[in-house]
């Protein structure tokens, strides 16, 4: 018998996996809040899991990875959930649904259809809780389509068009169908006969509107004993109820938190770029990293400049430590560099400051962008997280065990979050 196998939990109801990690907390946090208990793995583990939990998630960092490279990390996770007894499988992707132009949303959703060997799944960003809404197939956030809302000058994973029908059946070769808002609104019956009609004309994914969260529940039952789901967070709320399980306060407690408090940020969202303001503008130390100044082989010199910087102040409360810019001065960079040359330079320069920031005395750290949280996690070496209390919708503090007793981290899409999300977070804890 495998190691793997004799790790099997047979209590284990879900099994998932999320291509960024800020999004595998987003997914985490919901999960936990419907009442389930939650593991949030980095990376696929290695050895079987410990301990007994209702849901697994695995963080991986493949959104813009090759499409070949974000299949394999995939495949790999879903065999390894498989070898723990998940019952059902759920491969997240952001609410934006932003995705390089080869994917990788629907080549991994073609590859995890074809290793459960199933033959339809659905497909919704929909995360009304934070704006993201789905009607007649089109992807809002707030009140503007995908594609007015800043996301179409997202550095990485521009989102040009908000179709999601088309953008889905783009990056697939199996046919993308839609089951619109009239059929969510009239429950699970109406959903499971436009599901049967979308097979019998050969669709295998169906993009499925959701404007509230009365839709969401109403879509739950409708997705009971599928083998696959593709969706980002919004969908989580209405499943754990599929297994009977019921929202608890219990399920986020997390240890007391300690140690001096920082934040750093790498995204260059619209709802980032306020919350840097927001933070600076209340008189907090904050100190950004230009990407210029990274070029040339500066990138070690840049970060002991800021950690020189960041440690006298820390004793007075949260800094921040941050690389958000305009659209216009991104572009500028990446003009120079390569836009993933531009992303790596500043994603190892904050994973670095962040890495120097836990060795100065940082047990609660605050971690903005996908892409950022990725690389930071990565260097300070977390392999597992608890989820705890929510700080804004999508966004939890996490523990996660370290040598000297743990830290408190939260990773934070970049798209999240209320203005003053920098400086509430912490009071969070308090």
């Amino acid at each position: 018998m495998s190691a793997l196998k004799q790790g099997h939990l047979p209590n284990l109801k879900l099994g998932c996996i999320a291509d960024d990690f800020t999004g595998a907390t987003d997914l985490a946090n919901n999960l936990v809040r419907s009442g389930m208990r939650v593991v949030q793995t980095i990376g696929v583990p290695t050895s079987p899991l410990a301990a007994g939990v209702d849901a697994v998630v695995v963080a991986l960092k493949s959104r813009t990875l090759p499409a070949a490279e974000a299949i394999a990390q995939s495949l790999q996770a879903l065999r390894w959930l498989q070898a723990q007894g998940a019952q059902q499988i759920y491969f997240k992707y952001c609410s934006t649904f932003d995705s390089t132009p080869k994917g990788n949303i629907g080549p991994v959703t073609e590859a995890l259809m074809d290793a459960l060997q199933t033959d339809f799944t659905i497909a919704t960003p929909a995360f009304p809780d934070n704006g993201r809404t789905v009607f007649k197939g089109y992807l809002f956030a707030g009140n503007v389509l995908l594609n007015e809302s800043g996301m179409q000058n997202h550095p990485l994973t521009p989102m040009t068009d908000p179709n999601l029908v088309r953008v889905m059946q783009a990056q697939t070769r199996r046919k993308v169908g839609l089951i619109d808002y009239k059929t969510v609104a009239q429950g699970e019956a109406a959903i499971h006969e436009r599901m049967a009609a979308l097979c019998a004309e050969g669709v295998g994914v169906a993009v499925v509107d959701a404007t509230s969260n009365d839709d969401l529940h109403r879509l739950g039952p409708a997705l009971k004993g599928m083998p696959l789901l593709t969706a980002g967070s919004g969908v989580a709320i209405g499943l754990p109820a599929n297994f009977g399980l019921q929202p608890s306060a219990q399920a986020s407690q997390l240890p007391a938190a300690k140690g001096l408090q920082a934040v750093v940020s790498g995204s260059c969202s619209v709802a980032t770029n306020a919350q840097v303001a927001h933070f600076k503008a209340n008189g907090r130390p904050a100190m950004a990293i230009h990407p210029a100044s990274l070029m040339h082989g500066q990138n070690d010199a840049v970060v002991q400049q800021v950690l020189a910087w960041a440690a006298p102040l820390l004793k007075d409360g949260p800094v921040l430590v941050y690389s958000t810019a305009e659209p216009e001065a991104v572009k500028a960079v990446q003009a120079q560099l390569g836009v993933a040359e531009a992303g790596a330079l500043v994603e190892h320069a904050l994973a670095a400051v962040a890495q120097g920031l836990v060795q100065l005395g940082v047990q609660q750290l605050v971690v903005a962008g996908g892409e950022t949280s990725g690389a930071c996690v990565q260097a300070l070496g977390i392999a597992q997280l608890q989820i705890g209390p929510q700080i804004d919708p999508g966004v939890p503090w996490c523990h996660a065990p370290t040598p000297n007793g743990g830290m408190h981290i939260t990773l934070k899409s970049g798209n999240f979050g209320t203005e003053d999300f920098f400086t509430k977070a912490f009071k969070v804890l308090a």
